[in-house]
């Protein structure tokens, strides 16, 4: 009985503290309560958006309803380093399955057919989304090549990491620029596109 006496004084001892306060400040300042009253609930719903994290791909989804799978993924890029060949090449920049290379919301990627055929949709954390796009005479096994636009992304971006992938589609064995565009366009995702478009622009 004396604990809740004790907190309902505490409580309109809060109270009155409050109403003091606003009083004070009104007097002060000449605004009506009912504005300072809005103020104060707009800086704390502020306030909780600042410091809310962001919403990516990562924390938005239920990645442990996917398969999941262990590589070593290392960076590529569509140049002479990664491929052996320059930008004069009528190759350039063209995967084994015939689209070509890009970086963003579904990326194209490389890995070992047998493992994971064209096609096959994966989320790598920390990348986004890959599309396996094409093979490499190194990428043999639990491997993965992921494409950035520049070396410097690659090393800056990623460089050489084991993660846990997810399989979000096995793939066919086939996949066209229609395919990878619609990917790319699903309005569902496009909250999150920017994260990758742009991520190695920073």
């Amino acid at each position: 009985m004396n604990k809740m006496k004790n907190w309902t004084k505490r409580f309109a001892m809060i109270i009155l503290f409050f109403l003091a306060l606003f009083a004070t400040f009104q007097s002060i300042s000449g605004l009506p309560v009912q504005t300072m009253f809005f103020h104060l609930v707009k800086a704390i719903s502020v306030s909780e958006a600042v410091t809310a994290p962001a919403q990516t791909l990562e924390n938005s989804i239920d990645w442990s309803q996917y398969p999941k799978h262990t590589v070593t993924a290392t960076g590529y890029t569509a140049g002479a380093e990664s491929t052996g060949k320059n930008q004069g090449h009528p190759e350039y920049g063209i995967t084994y399955s015939g689209v070509k290379v890009k970086r963003d919301l579904f990326s194209t990627i490389a890995a070992d057919l047998t493992v994971f055929p064209i096609g096959t949709v994966l989320f790598i954390p920390g990348y986004g989304y890959g599309v396996v796009a094409d093979k490499g005479g190194a990428i043999k096994g639990n491997r993965l090549d992921l494409y950035y636009e520049t070396v410097e992304d690659v090393y800056s971006h990623w460089g050489k990491k084991t993660v846990d992938v997810y399989i979000v589609q096995k793939g066919n064995g086939k996949l066209s620029e229609e395919q990878l565009q619609a990917l790319n366009e699903d309005k569902s995702l496009q909250v999150f596109r920017q994260q990758y478009i742009s991520s190695e622009k920073k």
